[in-house]
């Protein structure tokens, strides 16, 4: 009778699985465009403070470009609104202010009423109450709202990505990330390689490198190792248009290491400025750098970008979601990706 009752119980979660897969699949396409979220909430509140305590979360400066550009771009609709042309949006966050609300707080939900989706729902008792929700619970929305964006444009990437580059690219380093569509090979070593986007009035190039490891993680992934080895690596490989001009790493502007993990893997995310030596080039960059324990090296996977007098901060999320599909040489191929909610915020290493 108990093994009955295990196989009895493994098959109702396989039908619940496959229905879960076949709800999901019969779900409309998401609309709306990258890094726009459609905030439903009365006029009256988004015109009033609590709509400041929003557009100071979600439309804040991006903190990682030189010039002004909001984190993401808010369009207001009211509840009485809300209707099926609106509920399809790729990210929605649903403001409930009810003194008759359960408890106050963020729930977040995937898929409701499309696919890739995601939905805030925040809920308190009064306004004020509200504002400080959006203060409690700043990280866990930013960081929900990020890691789907970036998991649309991974989707994406898996789809209809460069696979020849990405062959190269494993075949140097034993693993590598995943390449969107558009880029072209520019230079291979032993130990490099570098890819560029090139058009008439941007680059978007993603390089990846390695170095020996030193045994200690902590100092083979300090701020300053990684600076380091980035301005060596950027100085032999990656020349100016002019004699003796070369990249590096700008001293204008933070430069920020964190330790995060994403689908169960340990990165350390490095933001900062890239210019070129004796000129007037730059940009912003981000790295994940990994560490190969198996053959006792640093591998770096990097996304910079040349835009004079455009918006960057779409374009950088985008060509720097491609990073995270990193793999070692002794890792699974990511041929299929799959959402985890359980890795939902980019958690500070322990």
């Amino acid at each position: 009778m108990k093994r009955l009752a295990i196989i009895l119980m493994a098959a109702m979660c396989l039908i619940s699985c496959n229905s879960k897969k076949t709800i999901k699949a019969l779900l409309p396409n998401v609309s709306g465009k990258a890094g726009e979220v459609l905030v439903v909430i009365d006029k009256e509140k988004w015109d009033g403070d609590l709509g400041d305590a929003i557009r100071g979360l979600l439309a804040d400066e991006c903190p990682w470009l030189a010039q002004s550009e909001p984190l993401y771009t808010l369009v207001n609709v009211a509840p009485g609104g809300f209707a099926d042309l609106f509920k399809v949006h790729r990210n929605i966050v649903i403001v409930n202010v009810d003194p008759q609300a359960s408890k106050e707080g963020v729930a977040i939900s995937n898929d409701v009423w499309a696919a890739p989706q995601i939905v805030l729902q925040l809920s308190a008792f009064t306004d004020e109450g509200a504002a400080k929700v959006v203060a409690d619970e700043a990280q866990l929305m930013t960081s929900a709202l990020e890691q789907a964006e970036r998991d649309r444009v991974i989707r994406n990437t898996m789809l209809y990505e460069e696979r020849e580059l990405y062959t190269q690219a494993s075949s140097i380093f034993g693993g590598a990330p995943h390449f969107p569509t558009g880029y072209k090979l520019k230079k291979a070593t032993e130990d490099f390689i570098w890819i560029a986007d090139e058009r008439q009035y941007t680059n978007q190039s993603i390089v990846m490198y390695r170095y020996p490891a030193t045994g200690d993680p902590q100092k083979d992934l300090s701020e300053d190792a990684i600076r380091a080895h980035r301005n060596e690596v950027m100085m032999y490989n990656i020349p100016g248009m002019f004699e003796n001009t070369y990249v590096t790493t700008s001293e204008i502007g933070a430069f920020t290491t964190e330790s995060i993990r994403y689908q169960g893997r340990a990165f350390v995310q490095t933001r900062g400025f890239w210019e070129v030596e004796n000129d007037f080039m730059g940009g912003p960059f981000v790295s994940v750098s990994r560490v190969d324990e198996k053959n006792q090296r640093v591998v770096v996977a990097e996304t910079f970008l040349f835009a004079p007098n455009k918006q960057k901060g779409p374009t950088l999320r985008k060509y720097e979601a491609a990073l995270y599909t990193l793999r070692l040489p002794d890792e699974l191929d990511l041929d299929k990706f799959q959402y985890n909610l359980d890795e939902i915020i980019l958690n500070p290493e322990d």
